[in-house]
């Protein structure tokens, strides 16, 4: 059942400080935990250049301050430089969420002409095969790193992107090891979040807790080399909270600091929101001034009021926002119970049980993203 209530929050709402312009589904890889929705073959349209260009414009005169531009792949879009170019002129901070594939380095130049302030290259592995087994592209890892030479070689700070799971998290040391022979400035460490096309592939993709902590303390390894050699690299190790006794506080709040607008103009408080039975509102009939303040989708979960026990009572609340409004939905069917990752969560030991069974699954099929598979689930479902 779709809500299509209100709900009035408990304090007066900031504005957002971080836009994700979500501006393609289209995308050359297959990666099997991406996060876009597994029904994205059924939402072909896309905002044209003048829509972007209007949700820019007026995303930044409500504050909006960072820019990210996501997909899919957002090279495909052969406008991206001029809205690039829109968003240097109205003051943001611009960043391209990229694979590198359909990257070049006059595209490169292109983007650094029309201000273009950070560009975000993600890997799959630091091993060519696994990379490409993970991409479904056989020509995808040597793309990468020639993309992400040429970046840096442009003047570029280089920032590289690597999701870790059970098929590459054991390689964490070559995987840094890379990263400084490709003379990276930043390097996230991201362990998967399991939304999406992860959720369908957790049997294969979910580590051990016994491998996350080597992981992690390999990291801090070479963070501590680092800093005997004042090398510059930063290293960012992004945890899973599968194995927490308490949930994130996801997007710091709902509709507190975070707005995303898909491809079909689709205004979510966060990238995984379109899976829950909430009717979004959509930028061409509401401003993104109304959106943002006054609409449904965008109340439905601001303050503590809609909290059910044991979140309304929890002293912990004003520090984890009752966790992960899609995760909860995920877990339980019910967006608004508590995140079953919360130990105080009457779902957290049915959780427990699901996870360590598939983190010592044998499972080693996955689904990959692709049209072909999408199609199947709004088929189905």
């Amino acid at each position: 059942m779709v809500s299509t209530g209100s709900n009035t929050a408990e304090k007066p709402v900031g504005p957002p400080f971080w836009l994700l312009a979500e501006l393609t589904y289209r995308c050359p890889l297959q990666c099997p935990y991406c996060s876009n929705p597994l029904d994205f073959a059924q939402h072909k349209q896309e905002l044209d250049t003048e829509g972007w260009l209007k949700v820019l414009r007026e995303a930044r005169e409500l504050g909006a301050a960072q820019l990210g531009f996501s997909g899919g792949e957002p090279l495909v879009r052969q406008d991206l430089e001029i809205l690039v170019k829109e968003a240097r002129e109205l003051g943001y901070y611009t960043n391209l969420i990229t694979s590198g594939i359909g990257l070049t380095a006059d595209r490169v130049a292109g983007l650094k002409e029309a201000g273009m302030d950070h560009i975000q290259v993600s890997f799959q592995a630091s091993d060519e095969t696994v990379n490409n087994m993970l991409a479904g592209s056989r020509k995808a890892f040597q793309q990468k790193l020639a993309m992400a030479r040429e970046i840096k070689r442009q003047g570029y700070p280089m920032v590289l992107n690597f999701v870790t799971h059970r098929h590459n998290i054991d390689q964490v040391d070559r995987i840094i090891e890379l990263c400084l022979e490709l003379e990276a400035d930043y390097v996230e460490l991201a362990t998967c979040q399991y939304y999406g096309w992860a959720h369908e592939n957790v049997s294969a993709l979910l580590p051990t807790r016994e491998q996350l902590a080597e992981a992690e303390a390999v990291t801090q390894r070479w963070r501590e080399r680092l800093a005997a050699d004042n090398h510059p690299m930063k290293l960012i190790f992004v945890v899973p909270d599968y194995y927490e006794e308490r949930p994130k506080a996801c997007m710091n709040g709902w509709g507190s600091l975070f707005l995303t607008v898909t491809p079909d103009g689709t205004a979510l408080p966060c990238h995984s929101a379109r899976m829950l039975p909430i009717q979004f509102p959509r930028v061409q009939e509401q401003s993104v001034r109304s959106i943002w303040y006054d609409s449904f989708g965008f109340n439905r979960f601001r303050g503590f009021d809609w909290m059910p026990e044991p979140c309304s009572s929890c002293d912990e609340k004003t520090k984890d926002f009752g966790g992960c409004r899609c995760q909860a939905y995920m877990m339980t069917g019910d967006m608004t119970q508590a995140d079953p990752i919360c130990s105080k969560s009457p779902h957290h030991l049915e959780h427990v049980r699901k996870r360590d069974a598939a983190a010592y699954s044998t499972q080693t099929e996955l689904v990959y993203r692709n049209e072909r598979t999408s199609r199947t689930f709004f088929r189905t479902n």
